[in-house]
């Protein structure tokens, strides 16, 4: 539909912590930007190579695109378009803290757009936490290389890579939602994140956004007055803003406005779900695609009540003074954010308890009406075709976990470890992966099972979705195993994204680099832009990709060698199936 839409407004979870629970569970105002004085000649996009470099041309002249709020100047690279940091909402700071986003004031004159804006405040970036824990890990911290960007609540910003200027053609869009759980990340946070490569080789628009995290974003503060009521979901409100923005602003930039793909993976995968649920984001978006990222179930409601009574404690204020959360800063409630969910989970929760208190969408009957995927799909995204899968060993390798010992695991090891996890299947479920693996070493083996719990929530994902019957899903698994360090990372935790972006060059500390890497990158890229395009992902260089049924549970297998196999796992999910 396209009518309006109004904007209705720690121990931070790593990608690590959320993936965990997700799968368990089902998962200082900014200083003003600089204005300067244009137009741009219309240039055809053209499939290139990914490698980034090339002609970079900025001028006060030229590449300039009026939006609602005014006008905005970017640059080009390679032929390709960008607009960076471009505010779709007021700062989120002041008497706007935990309300739903509003609309960016005006702006005359134009607005540069050259750099990406800020990211929104989160436990690693403030003064109490100060460093991100995985760059105390070496090998991890080469291969991701993060960009923790420069933390603000003036953080609601988008950035958008187009092919043309000028153009009467209206291309597809794919909105990009970060990964971090609902705690962390940003839209700036990997280099594998830029968009200009995707833009370029699908002929397509690429939007991505930041948006309020952890507790700046999800403090469920409902219970102190109607004044609050948005406060619990505030940061998925301002993903509806931001794609409220995509829908009156993106035919400007090229883009269809009634041609919109959202994608994200982890975190990201996480609220492409809870939007599929959403209300107010019905008809903002016409396909989506869940990478690495498919939570089931919400937490509990009386969760975030919990924990918003411990942030207010630590902040000593009451029920009579909660409204002076809005006049202390940020850098504050984040601590106590952070305080509040260590007293919360004073020890990290065992394996198959559901996870700890942690920040996450509210399911308040109104915002978020009911659990999107449980007991079945919400009938809000019932017309969104799905795209839906996971890597094959997630976050269970030596890299994310930092420790090389795990790779010279035995068997003894293994029993030791499922049974924590898994009790008395532990023995059935790895008699059934060595069957399936002959050839594995035991480490292989614990890591394939591990990995199997984001596997079997994609899969509950893709046969609730095709049950609806209105639109149909397709089901990945992604086991493309990285040369990097020895191939001990594996198809790890975020392995499939250089990928999809087409950055396997830019992202070669991840990939290796090289031919092998980008030729699989084209046919990853070219089956997301063939779905943003159509909602179908086949295309010529991929085998014939058949809709999700449950009976067949047909699943699209990414590897040097793509594959279709159906039910290629069906034992295993039944062995390890409570």
């Amino acid at each position: 539909m396209d009518q309006k839409h109004p904007g209705p407004s720690s121990l931070a979870s790593t990608r690590r912590t959320w993936l965990k629970q997700a799968a368990l569970l089902a998962g200082t105002a900014a200083a003003a930007d600089a204005l300067a004085p244009a137009t741009a000649a219309a240039q055809a996009a053209a499939k290139p190579a990914a490698s980034p470099g090339g002609v970079v041309k900025a001028s006060g002249r030229s590449h300039i695109v009026e939006t609602a709020s005014g006008k905005v100047r970017g640059f080009s690279a390679n032929g390709n378009y960008a607009f960076k940091g471009i505010p779709y909402a007021a700062a989120a700071a002041g008497t706007q803290r935990f309300m739903a986003p509003a609309k960016p004031a005006p702006w005359t004159g134009v607005r540069s757009a050259l750099a990406l804006g800020p990211s929104s405040p989160q436990a690693f970036n403030s003064t109490f936490i100060g460093r991100r824990a995985g760059w105390n890990n070496d090998e991890e911290a080469f291969m991701f290389d993060w960009d923790d960007g420069r933390p603000s609540e003036d953080c609601l910003r988008v950035n958008v890579w187009t092919p043309a200027l000028g153009s009467a053609r209206r291309r597809p869009v794919l909105v990009w939602i970060h990964g971090g759980g609902y705690s962390s990340g940003s839209s700036n946070e990997l280099r594998m994140y830029d968009g200009e490569s995707l833009s370029r080789r699908g002929d397509a628009v690429v939007v991505s956004l930041n948006h309020r995290l952890g507790v700046l974003g999800y403090l469920n503060l409902s219970e102190y007055g109607e004044r609050w009521a948005n406060a619990g979901n505030a940061g998925m409100l301002d993903i509806v803003q931001a794609l409220q923005w995509v829908h009156d602003n993106i035919a400007n930039f090229g883009g269809d406005p009634n041609s919109v793909m959202i994608f994200g993976q982890s975190g990201g995968g996480g609220k492409v779900g809870t939007l599929m649920g959403m209300p107010a984001a019905k008809g903002l978006f016409q396909r989506a695609a869940i990478q690495s990222g498919s939570s089931v179930r919400k937490p509990p409601r009386d969760r975030s009540g919990e924990l918003a009574a411990a942030v207010l404690q630590e902040l000593g204020l009451t029920a009579s003074t909660v409204d002076r959360i809005q006049e202390l800063p940020y850098e504050r409630i984040v601590e106590a954010g952070v305080i509040a969910q260590r007293k919360l989970n004073p020890t990290p929760a065992a394996p198959g308890t559901g996870g700890g208190v942690n920040w996450a969408p509210v399911v308040d009957g109104r915002i978020l009406p009911e659990h999107p995927w449980d007991p079945k799909a919400s009938p809000l995204g019932a017309d969104v075709p799905l795209l839906v899968g996971t890597t094959l060993n997630e976050f269970a390798n030596s890299i994310q976990a930092g420790d090389p010992s795990l790779d010279e695991m035995s068997l003894d090891d293994v029993r030791k470890r499922l049974t924590a996890q898994r009790g008395d299947k532990a023995n059935e479920a790895l008699q059934s992966f060595q069957r399936k693996y002959p050839n594995a070493t035991p480490y292989e083996l614990f890591s394939r099972i591990s990995g199997m719990t984001g596997r079997q929530n994609a899969v509950t994902q893709a046969e609730r979705k095709a049950a609806l019957g209105a639109a149909p899903a397709y089901l990945y698994w992604f086991h493309w195993q990285t040369p990097i360090l020895d191939g001990r990372p594996r198809a790890y935790h975020c392995a499939e994204l250089p990928f999809v972006f087409y950055n396997t060059d830019r992202s070669a500390a991840m990939t290796g680099g090289g031919a092998d890497a980008r030729e699989l990158a084209g046919r990853i890229a070219d089956a997301w832009i063939a779905f943003a395009r159509s909602g179908n992902p086949n295309h010529k260089g991929l085998p014939k990709w058949p809709e999700f049924n449950a009976a067949q549970c047909p699943t699209m297998i990414f590897d040097n060698a793509c594959t279709v196999e159906n039910g290629p796992d069906s034992e295993q999910r039944r062995v390890l199936t409570p």
